[in-house]
């Protein structure tokens, strides 16, 4: 690895070439690694990725007259389609699958409590959710996906990650203290992408996080269930009322339009039976596990961690 840095550096140094020049390609775990001129580099699977990770519910928003939407890949600024995209015009319902069969795994960003919701805050309209954390706490991702955007941004959010998720939503995570990703790179659902901090426009240590839709903000409660720590139903029927600045969970279409499916009839999936347990004083995942029939390998796995995580008093963990 030592190695492959060294030749990554020394290959750096030729600045004097044209940009965009190809200096050389590298091997690396990820695949292999182009090195251009300008001091850039990129990896041969994502030369000439068009950001597009649900090819259907995309074809569909951009072809279709009603939406002409844009989705475009940039990992240099916050919003890919310049804010072009009014949700607030949508005239039909668009049927989404937050759990695809492939990337079918929720976890939760980060374990805290939420101590801010989406709406008007201050005279001023809150995009996302704030939850309560240390600095240097793990933050992680909530679905599989692709990292859009990874650095420090000036226009409050600090040090932040955008998340492009395969259901056609994006997450973002705010006032990081540290990134652990870059642009470009793949992500399953709780994957580690940085630790909880105060950078940017922030008052105290917590994550802002934010779910979008086309670069439209959306109510988080109105997906995810932050007391479980999960979400709330597989099916999301997108609709204008979703967009309004300050929309509570579970506003519904004035005028009831066409629902678009995205190949088959919508149908109810019944999440799976879940169980959660609060933990008590003493408390140890062995216990645990025996008092709920379980495993402390399965337990470990349903809520990311390991079995030499300290529990903390009162937090839940899911068991089954």
């Amino acid at each position: 690895m030592q190695k492959v840095i060294s030749i990554f550096l020394f290959l750096l140094s030729f600045s004097s070439l044209h940009a965009q020049q190809v200096l050389d390609t590298i091997e690396t775990d990820n695949g292999k690694m182009v090195i251009y001129a300008n001091r850039t580099w990129a990896y041969v699977k994502d030369i000439g990725f068009n950001g597009i990770l649900n090819p259907r519910l995309h074809k569909m928003l951009s072809e279709d007259t009603n939406f002409n939407f844009v989705q475009s890949w940039n990992n240099n600024v916050c919003y890919s389609s310049g804010r072009q995209n009014d949700l607030t015009k949508l005239k039909d319902t668009i049927w989404l699958c937050v759990l695809e069969e492939v990337h079918s795994e929720f976890v939760f960003p980060v374990d805290g409590i939420v101590t801010s919701r989406y709406g008007y805050r201050n005279g001023r309209h809150h995009s996302g959710i704030d939850v309560d954390l240390n600095t240097g706490d793990t933050v992680r991702s909530v679905w599989s996906g692709k990292i859009r955007y990874a650095k420090y941004n000036d226009g409050g959010f600090g040090n932040l990650v955008i998340v492009r998720h395969y259901n056609g939503l994006e997450t973002f995570y705010a006032h990081l203290s540290k990134i652990l990703v870059v642009p470009n790179q793949d992500v399953k659902a709780g994957d580690v992408i940085g630790l909880g901090g105060n950078t940017g426009r922030s008052y105290g240590a917590h994550l802002h996080f934010e779910v979008r839709f086309y670069d439209a903000s959306i109510n988080p409660e109105e997906i995810i269930d932050f007391t479980k720590r999960e979400v709330k139903d597989e099916n999301l029927f997108i609709h204008k009322s979703l967009f309004r600045p300050g929309a509570k969970p579970t506003d519904t279409l004035d005028e009831p339009g066409e629902i678009h499916k995205e190949e088959a009839p919508i149908t109810q999936i019944q999440p799976a039976q879940r169980k959660y347990y609060k933990v008590k004083s003493g408390d140890t995942l062995s216990e645990i596990a025996a008092r709920n029939n379980t495993t402390i390998s399965k337990i470990c796995q349903l809520n990311n961690i390991r079995p030499t995580t300290t529990l903390q008093i009162g937090r839940s963990l899911r068991v089954k």
